[in-house]
């Protein structure tokens, strides 16, 4: 389950991340490139902080595989997606619930405290879409009033909770991704936001 939640999350990014691409009018190796930091970037950084090198993605090439298939059906079908508005925003949701379940049981496996596991969670599920941002001259999702990594905090504390109670792994797994995803569309559909500490 925790393998194929990573695939998953993988393939989200990496098809969020052509698509984002693809909007700025990148060529194919552009649009390439912002797939595969989109997927990796996260947890690349994650790796690397908790000394797990050389870093996942390179030490199994079906990473580079889904990142690839993911890059092939965005571009193919690109026109079905751009019809639909929310399907940038629908994979950039399904990434963030993964990615963050990833970052979380990388810490625990190594014994680090919740607090910590917490944040190489929400770094494993937003850094990637940083690097995507920065590189595709935007301004990181992470970084504005829109709720992102507030949630991925709150998957966080949700998920070392239901721990407590010694719920099967499996379901522990889908209810932790379940409940950021949904806490995420519920974000936006209600329209939910930090206040900004900006001058008006």
């Amino acid at each position: 389950m925790f393998y194929l939640l990573d695939i998953l999350g993988t393939m989200a990014f990496a098809i969020s991340g052509v698509l984002t691409a693809l909007n700025k009018r990148m060529d194919p190796f552009g649009v390439f490139v912002i797939a595969f930091v989109t997927s990796v970037g996260g947890g690349t950084l994650r790796d690397v902080l908790i000394g797990h090198t050389p870093v996942g993605w390179m030490l199994d090439l079906n990473y580079v595989y889904i990142i690839t298939a993911g890059f092939f059906i965005a571009v193919l079908f690109r026109k079905k997606l751009d019809r639909l508005r929310v399907s940038l925003f629908f994979f950039d949701t399904i990434g963030l619930g993964v990615f963050t379940l990833i970052g979380l049981e990388k810490g625990i496996a190594i014994n680090l405290h919740p607090v910590i596991c917490i944040a190489l969670g929400t770094m494993t599920a937003c850094f990637g879409g940083v690097i995507r941002d920065i590189l595709c001259n935007d301004i990181p999702v992470i970084f504005r009033r829109e709720i992102y990594a507030t949630i991925c905090i709150a998957g966080g504390l949700v998920f070392f909770t239901l721990r407590q109670l010694n719920i099967p792994q499996d379901i522990l797994y889908l209810a932790t991704s379940g409940f950021i995803i949904s806490l995420r569309l519920l974000a936006v559909h209600f329209k939910w936001s930090l206040p900004s500490l900006g001058n008006r």
